[in-house]
């Protein structure tokens, strides 16, 4: 299997800034927006088994344990397979900001334990559902069961907006007028105002547009029944309030399957939720799918699910080997595999009214342990006067048990197989075992190496595997090159490779990678490439105080010579030129460069210039006038500790260049009106600078932005800019 990746280069015109994701520790896999909830996973190798997560909302930080995620809306769950542990947010969960139930601002805590020390990060995330809101919708958690219903409903006349509003502040009053009463199977249960339930638990919560209601599972005032031989625990609360002589009233009703799935030998896992949780409702649509993907009954199908009805009750069979199921191997005497399935699965339901009703479950579903044979095949021949066998069906989770040792003084890898002989005594047939260890040595054990090959847009890594590369890691710099680092959009490391020769033609390019040993991290090789990329303009402004700009100069001296161009000091010529670019490389305290100062940052400025005199005919411009362009390299003050000090310049950071194309009448040089010219052809100017952005994107060319003086201006920094792409 071949390993590689691209060193891709791009074209920055702005400095860059991280994602949305930086200071999200490594440990976080991942944060998603989906239709009905927000997930984060975490490693649990980074979080251990019970992570800490607290809620915050402006009133302070709220601890999410077992209790309190079920009755807030918040969900835990360790998922072994595939080895992550997932908090699942309502959109209606107690600390979540709700913006017109359209906009919902997610803020958690994570807590660790790092070396000691109580370290928190937080995880922030902001999220728009990607469906319009039903008109009832319920969902069925693995804690919880959670209704909501639209406000906007018709009332008697007289009834105002205001009347379903007094909801609000019946959370905190004990003396309000709003009360609940709860019914079980055919008993209904005395009224009690809401504040009473919610410390039992229940939440109750008028949104924007939506009235919203949660219980915890196992609640005394709910009950759990069968319907069509199919568990079920449902719920049933009415909320109602008297406004003068009218009665205002809202029914609440969760139903919930609590099936738990059942393998069925020809290889689906079966689960059942009856067709009529709901009466006088009708099924109108059913989506299915694993890891919180929703597709299509028919889709769902072509993807070999069954979804049918049987005795009033909706089957979901899900195939053994469904895209996003989980599979491992395990031992109890003999070898066994197991298969877990994160089911989930909406309902579409409509009364006599089409009034639409959406039901969604989140299920996790485990098959029992399951035999998994390994058999052999012989496939010996006699005339070779040995045994030949094969063992086939072996899983991709096992492996035959041979050692491996490395030897890092004679640089030799050791395989190891013990093998445990079966003998026979003759003529008594008493069995003797006897055990031996087989050794194989591999002498070319060296550290790898990288096939690397320039491109167009940049330089392209690849590395062939061999079973014995794990005994060295590859890093960029010291920063470890993994597949994670390339997926983390924003993230940025330091390269020290950098730019070796400026010529007209276009850039050297140099990148590194280093491979380490595993253990010490001693650097014990490296694959170093060098590549021309070519652009048509680029300006650079390096650490150690050098400008080198290569001007295209088409439009400035149509039918010129760029020879005949200098800059400020007429004796500063260009390095190089050819029909229509000139290359200068120059100290910046050199050829008559100005130096401007400010509180923020120093800035060296200069010129080119080209006399009407040289034009060769055909050139119209009027008498007086004189043909420029200006660059100039910006610095931080922050950077220049040695600026002041010592008769060198140092900065720890590579400068920003702008380049600028005016025309000027010879006399009393004014402030210029800038006209952004042609010659700024961006498919053909790649910027370098010296940060490596590991990203799963193709090299952007991006256009130049427009500042406030009108001026093409070009963010760059020393020595390159590479955009990272791994693949697999």
């Amino acid at each position: 299997m071949a390993f590689g990746f691209c060193i891709g280069v791009a074209l920055l015109l702005s400095l860059w800034s991280r994602a949305e994701t930086a200071g999200i520790p490594d440990g976080v896999l991942r944060m998603e927006c989906h239709d009905r909830y927000f997930m984060i996973a975490v490693d649990p190798s980074f979080t251990g088994d019970e992570p800490h997560f607290e809620a915050v909302d402006e009133t302070g930080a709220y601890a999410i344990t077992r209790q309190y995620a079920a009755q807030c809306g918040y969900s835990i769950n360790v998922h072994p397979l595939p080895g992550h542990v997932e908090l699942r947010a309502s959109y209606f969960s107690c600390q979540t900001q709700n913006k017109d139930d359209e906009m919902f601002t997610f803020n958690f805590n994570l807590n660790v334990t790092q070396e000691g020390k109580e370290v928190t990060y937080p995880l922030n995330k902001t999220c728009s559902p990607s469906l319009p809101w039903s008109p009832r919708e319920v969902t069925c958690e693995t804690n919880y069961m959670e209704v909501s219903v639209r406000s906007e409903v018709t009332c008697p006349s007289g009834t105002k907006k205001d009347d379903w509003n007094s909801l609000k502040p019946a959370h905190r009053s004990t003396t309000s007028d709003w009360q609940v009463m709860f019914q079980t199977d055919d008993v209904q249960l005395p009224p009690m105002n809401i504040s009473d339930a919610r410390k039992q638990g229940y939440v109750f919560l008028l949104t924007e547009g939506r009235l919203v209601f949660r219980a915890p599972y196992g609640q005394p005032d709910s009950f759990s029944t069968e319907v069509n031989g199919v568990p079920v625990e449902a719920v049933h609360a009415t909320i109602f309030s008297r406004q003068s002589w009218v009665v205002l009233m809202v029914d609440f009703v969760a139903a919930c399957s609590m099936d738990e799935g059942l393998y069925h030998e020809s290889g689906y896992m079966m689960w059942e939720t009856p067709e009529m949780l709901y009466p006088n409702l009708d099924g109108q649509q059913v989506n299915v799918g694993l890891k919180g993907e929703l597709v299509a009954q028919p889709v769902a199908e072509e993807r070999g699910y069954i979804v049918g009805k049987q005795n009033n009750t909706i089957q979901i069979c899900i195939p053994e080997n469904a895209e996003g199921r989980y599979r491992k191997s395990a031992v109890d005497e003999d070898l066994y595999e197991f298969y877990v399935y994160h089911l989930y699965l909406e309902q579409i339901l409509v009364d006599e009214d089409r009034v639409e009703t959406r039901i969604r479950f989140l299920r996790t579903l485990a098959t029992p342990l399951l035999p998994s044979p390994i058999f052999a095949e012989n496939q010996t021949v006699l005339e070779e006067n040995m045994f030949t066998v094969y063992l086939g069906d072996v899983p991709e989770d096992v492996q035959p048990v041979v050692l491996q040792q490395f030897s890092k003084t004679d640089a030799v890898l050791h395989y190891i197989l013990n093998i445990n002989y079966t003998l026979t005594v003759l003529p008594e047939k008493d069995l003797y075992y006897h055990m031996e260890s087989v050794v194989a040595l591999v002498t070319d054990v060296s550290p790898p190496q990288f096939d690397a090959v320039c491109t167009e847009s940049g330089i392209s890594f690849k590395l062939d595997h061999r079973p014995f590369d794990y005994l060295w890691e590859i890093t960029i710099d010291s920063d470890l090159l993994t597949s994670e680092l390339a997926d983390q959009h924003g993230y940025i490391m330091s390269n020290d490779s950098n730019i070796q020769e400026h010529i007209l033609e276009g850039i050297f390019g140099t990148f590194e990678i280093i491979m380490r040993d595993l253990e010490t991290s001693e650097v014990q090789g490296s694959t170093i490439k060098t590549c021309l990329f070519s652009t048509t303009e680029l300006i650079m402004c390096s650490t150690d105080g050098r400008m080198t700009v290569v001007a295209d100069l088409a439009l400035a001296i149509p039918n010129g010579n760029p020879a005949r161009t200098n800059l400020r000091d007429k004796y500063c010529g260009p390095k190089e030129t050819d029909g229509s670019r000139a290359l200068f490389s120059f100290s910046l305290n050199s050829c008559g460069s100005a130096i401007k100062l400010n509180s923020e940052n120093v800035i060296y400025q200069n010129e080119i210039f080209y006399s009407k005199k040289f034009l060769r005919p055909g050139k119209v411009v009027s008498d007086n006038a004189t043909e420029r362009v200006t660059m100039q390299c910006t610095y931080p003050l922050s950077g220049l500790h040695r600026l002041f000090s010592v008769y060198r310049f140092e900065s720890d950071a590579a400068g920003i260049g702008s380049l600028l194309h005016t025309t000027h009448p010879a006399a009393g040089l004014q402030n210029p009106t800038i006209q952004p010219t042609s010659a700024y052809n961006h498919a053909l100017q790649p910027r370098y600078n010296h940060l490596l952005q590991p990203r799963l994107l193709q090299p952007r060319l991006l256009q130049p932005r427009l500042l406030p003086q009108d001026e093409l201006q070009y963010h760059t920094s020393l020595p390159s800019t590479l955009l990272l792409a791994m693949s697999k």
